[in-house]
């Protein structure tokens, strides 16, 4: 059975304007520049050949990879609810510090951005949690407890 990616609308909306990008830009490029390469004559030792092949397989992979989650996309829906669910946007004390970030699918998790993976110590402890609601975790030898303070 095929995995499963869980993605919000708006991850979903990203993930097809990469792929979008990919296949109508990048790979167009690509394919120039190797035959712009090949047309320097011996391609044994033509850096600009190797390098551009190269590129191609790493902009092929990509597409690949992006073919796969489309194809087992399964979209949430962010409604409000009385406790944390993927989608969730919450406000949580944790280590007398509070920190507002929202939970989505491990493809869409950019930390710097604030959004957590489900799958992360911290998306995966809070799942279930009510405002109000505490857990203590363990991220290797840390112990933290994190408190749900809001569900927007």
């Amino acid at each position: 059975m095929a995995k499963k990616f869980i993605l919000t609308h708006e991850g979903l909306d990203q993930i097809k304007r990469e792929y979008d990008e990919l296949v109508k830009n990048k790979r167009p490029d690509v394919v120039a520049r190797i035959q712009r390469a090949r047309d320097f004559g011996d391609l044994a030792e033509n850096s600009e050949y190797d390098a551009a092949k190269e590129d191609q397989s790493l902009v092929e992979t990509r597409i690949s990879q992006l073919e796969g989650v489309l194809h087992s996309a399964q979209i949430i829906e962010t409604e409000k609810t009385d406790f944390v669910i993927i989608g969730s946007t919450v406000v949580v004390e944790m280590n007398d510090e509070v920190h507002k970030f929202q939970i989505v699918g491990s493809m869409e998790a950019d930390p710097a951005n604030r959004k957590i993976s489900n799958e992360s110590p911290v998306g995966k402890a809070i799942l279930g949690l009510k405002i109000g609601e505490a857990i203590e975790i363990s991220v290797g030898p840390v112990k933290s407890k994190v408190r749900v303070l809001e569900i927007l």
